[in-house]
């Protein structure tokens, strides 16, 4: 389409980018990529839904160039500023030349040879994501690819932001390319590796038959509308999403032909790119830079290191965008009103580019980048963005609501911090990659339910990830930006555990604490990671690292690099080697041994886990009690529906018998189950809920023996032993209250047992209708009264009823039916980590954010002592 590059273009093309980058920003003076239609949910929105008034409102936001009616210039320069960049300039302009896996790094290591443990949360998560990418048809998948290029098209198309009517089709299919290379890394299946390569298949099959090097699930007329700053839905960011997924299937998977198709991609792009600026100049592309790109810096910088071709070197260079990096490189805290998820990858590509040139200015522009919005623009889960925007820097109080923390947003800033962490060994970095994927990726899949996750993490007090403009997805018809890098996130699990530092002392960095194998090649060796559940009632992190060596003789000493935690203390942290007690440094530092690790060695860390609240970013005095609590890594939320006063020297773990204490009762009508459910404080009869709901924890409650002839306390169940005693029932989610009685005719409530008058003992017996399973409950103040819910007649109503006269006998079967339940376990169960928390009004049930599916909860607390 466009005439070939010459060497001559290129030298011209490098000098003029260098100095373009530093002298764009000053130039243009306009940097944008804010407003309402600059997110992907309201791009969607306005583009799709058919929604004219809505359209006539907001499209001219859409407009890329800057004009009086209806947009600023979002900073412009001092003049002081301007001499400061010239002189910055001038500083760093001599670097150039190429430092890839510079020594002073350390090193990634490879997917293929690390291998989580199946049974650990990592590894859950793994195979959830595995089965999932299993799921996907291929001929669905490639349909608007094969569309564009004029192939037949089998099947039917999948919905959601890749139906053929979506400007941003085709991105997910970038993304399931790179998970699926990530996946096929670190687990091998088979079946996933015929199923990427036949995608790639389809896909080369496209671009051959357009014969041009483009590649994708629409027209190139789309890049038209993009160089003319015309309305469009982002092109570029659906192809750095092709070109990323096919270089991981050159770099995981070992696929040439991957890696071809990439190359003939980027040399159509850049002649693309040198015909606009051939006809026009460079500033009418870093305009239409304000149009989000992904991570197109980023792919092509990684392209250079594998192919050396300079013209690649030269286009990413030309995708960084300078009037964003120049404020940062001009450490200016001014991100509030960007798009984060639009920016972040740009971050990431120049630090790939610091990697590849050593220039100190790209390395000043990543830490600058992470400390702003690490101090001032993330919550406490280490996500950052309300609405996919930035907000004002320490004013995060007044953010809290649906749509916090873009999952997109987690993914790339995992990626800022690892960059980090690899160049600086800095531990800070290391705890801020445990607490992101912690908190704000692994609580992103709907439990074990396979292509179900969230687009936005709600942290409003009552939130839920079932609700909010999004919600949970669906496996076929949602395709959000997130569904994307989710898939990816869930495929990498292992690649930031283990990090190896080469040189003539060898020496491996551990920075996650996740159960897991790695094969050590260079020292020839097999590690074996072993982490216990963490558990609330023995509040330790218990680390077991066993070593298989595969040496043949001595072989060289090599250095294991633990880290310990900023989280964890000093006082009660230990650790052994083959028994031989080591000495610890203090939280915030590694424990390196250096020695020739044998076979067998045992290397064991036990540290203490606490409590500990974090005041959310906001420098507002009026804000300063609100605090969220973590334990360890593992932020805490409350199963409250939007209460938020808690006493936080008051936390208490939940003991490990509880569990074995919590029932259900349930009748059956109509073939239907209805449960016994607490119904805002009335006790009710409601159809039996899914596991992970709010219907879910209101249903359960705990029984409480009060006989002291009971041995509920060590028995599992406790039903077992309590049938004849008395009992008390406490709400799951209300701990410390109690179901309460007023006698006769009367509703049953919950209430606290302190400052009532009512009833709330009861005796537990064998059910009145003599089935077996079930039991029913005597009032202990008022014999022959009991608890009466039959559904068929009462509509859900419960009452306690009493009998027309002393003994069982006396009880007619429509008595016995109504006053008998079925007792089955709890629908909800007490997480391993599960603390009880004395609020001001009531109490909390307190558990790992990441554990909740539907329920409702709260992350931030109005904290008093």
């Amino acid at each position: 389409m466009y005439g070939q590059s010459s060497p001559a273009l290129i030298e011209m093309l490098v000098g003029f980018v260098l100095f373009s980058l530093f002298f764009a920003f000053v130039s243009s003076k306009v940097c944008t990529n804010g407003g309402v239609t600059s997110s992907h949910t309201s791009r969607y929105e306005l583009l799709y839904s058919r929604n004219s008034s809505w359209e006539r409102q907001n499209l001219a936001q859409l407009h890329l160039i800057p004009s009086d009616d209806h947009s600023i210039p979002r900073k412009m320069l001092r003049e002081e500023d301007e001499i400061d960049w010239n002189i910055l300039y001038r500083e760093t302009k001599s670097y150039g030349g190429t430092r890839v896996n510079g020594v002073d790094f350390l090193k990634e290591v490879s997917l293929h040879d690390v291998r989580l443990d199946p049974n650990s949360i990592h590894g859950i998560a793994q195979q959830t994501n595995l089965e999932y990418l299993l799921m996907v048809d291929v001929d669905r998948l490639v349909w608007s690819f094969r569309k564009t290029a004029g192939l037949s098209t089998p099947g039917e198309p999948y919905g959601g932001w890749e139906a053929p009517d979506i400007e941003l089709r085709g991105h997910f299919v970038g993304h399931y390319l790179s998970a699926s290379a990530q996946m096929w890394a670190s687990t091998h299946n088979s079946d996933l590796k015929d199923k990427m390569s036949a995608v790639v298949s389809v896909l080369s099959e496209c671009q051959s038959k357009m014969g041009t090097g483009y590649l994708s699930a629409f027209p190139f007329e789309l890049f038209d509308r993009f160089e003319a700053l015309q309305e469009v839905w982002a092109p570029y960011y659906t192809i750095h999403k092709i070109l990323a997924g096919l270089l991981d299937q050159y770099t995981l998977a070992g696929s040439d032909q991957a890696l071809n198709m990439t190359k003939w991609m980027v040399d159509y792009f850049y002649n693309r790119v040198q015909n606009v600026i051939s006809k026009h100049t460079v500033e009418r592309h870093w305009l239409s830079l304000n149009e989000e790109t992904g991570g197109m810096n980023d792919v092509l910088y990684k392209l250079y290191v594998i192919t050396g071709d300079e013209k690649h070197f030269v286009l990413a260079h030309l995708f960084d965008k300078p009037c964003f990096l120049g404020l940062l490189a001009l450490k200016a805290d001014d991100i509030t009103g960007f798009h984060a998820n639009t920016h972040i990858p740009i971050v990431v590509g120049s630090q790939m580019r610091y990697e590849i040139t050593g220039d100190p200015l790209y390395k000043e522009i990543g830490m600058f980048f992470m400390n702003i919005v690490n101090s001032s623009h993330s919550y406490v889960t280490g996500g950052t963005s309300v609405g996919e925007f930035w907000s004002d820097p320490k004013r995060l109080a007044t953010t809290l609501e649906t749509e916090n923390e873009e999952s997109c947003t987690t993914y790339n800033m995992l990626k800022v911090s690892r960059h980090l962490f690899r160049w600086t060994k800095e531990m800070a970095y290391a705890d801020y990659y445990e607490r992101a994927l912690t908190n704000g990726v692994l609580g992103i899949q709907r439990g074990t339910d396979p292509g179900i996750m969230i687009y936005m993490l709600p942290l409003q007090p009552g939130g839920s990830k079932a609700r909010g403009y999004h919600g949970w997805g669906t496996k076929f018809d949602s395709f959000w930006c997130c569904y994307g890098t989710g898939i990816e996130s869930f495929s990498k699990l292992g690649d930031s555990i283990y990090f190896e530092e080469e040189g003539v002392d060898m020496g491996l960095y551990i920075i996650q604490y996740i159960s897991s194998s790695f094969d050590w090649k260079s020292t020839q060796v097999v590690l074996s990671q072993r982490v216990e559940p963490v558990i609330s009632w023995d509040q330790r992190l218990r680390v077991t690292i066993k070593i298989s060596s595969k040496k043949q003789g001595d072989g060289a000493s090599s250095t294991l690099n633990l880290r310990i935690p900023l989280w964890s203390y000093s006082n009660g942290s230990k650790a052994s080697l083959n028994g031989q007690e080591l000495s610890l440094p203090p939280p915030g530092n590694f424990l390196s041994i250096t020695k020739n690790w044998s076979d067998g060695d045992e290397l064991i860390l036990d540290l203490p886990l606490a409590l500990r609240t974090e005041a959310i970013k906001d420098d507002r005095s009026e804000y300063s009690s609100l605090q969220g609590i973590l334990y360890g890594p593992y932020l805490l939320a409350a199963l409250s529906s939007g209460d938020c006063d808690i006493k936080t020297n008051s936390i208490t773990p939940v003991p490990a018998n509880y569990n074995s204490q919590l029932i259900t009762l349930s009748q059956q009508f109509n073939n239907s189950v209805f449960v016994l459910t607490n119904s805002d404080g009335v006790l009710t009869m409601k159809e039996s809920p899914e596991k992970g709901t709010d219907a879910a924890l209101k249903a359960t409650f705990r029984l409480i023996t009060t006989n002291n002839n009971s041995d509920a306390e060590t028995s599992s169940p406790v039903a077992n032993s309590a049938v004849g005693g008395t009992v008390v029932l406490e709400p799951f989610d209300f701990p410390g209250m109690v179901v309460l009685h007023g006698g006769e005719g009367e509703g049953l409530g919950v209430g606290d047992s302190n400052s009532s008058n009512r009833s709330f003992v009861f005796r537990f017996t064998d059910g009145l209708d003599g089935e077996d399973g079930t039991v029913s409950l005597e009032s202990e103040s008022e014999k022959g009264c009991f608890v009466y819910a039959e559904v068929a007649a009462n509509n859900g109503h419960v009452e306690m009823k009493c009998g027309s006269g002393s003994g069982s006998g006396s009880f007619d079967d429509g008595f016995r039916r109504g006053a008998s339940f079925k007792l089955g376990g709890g629908i909800s169960k007490y997480d391993p980590i599960s603390f009880v928390g004395k609020g001001v009004k009531r109490d909390f049930i307190l558990v790992p954010l990441l554990s909740l599916r539907d329920e409702s909860y709260t992350v931030y607390f109005n904290s008093s002592t």
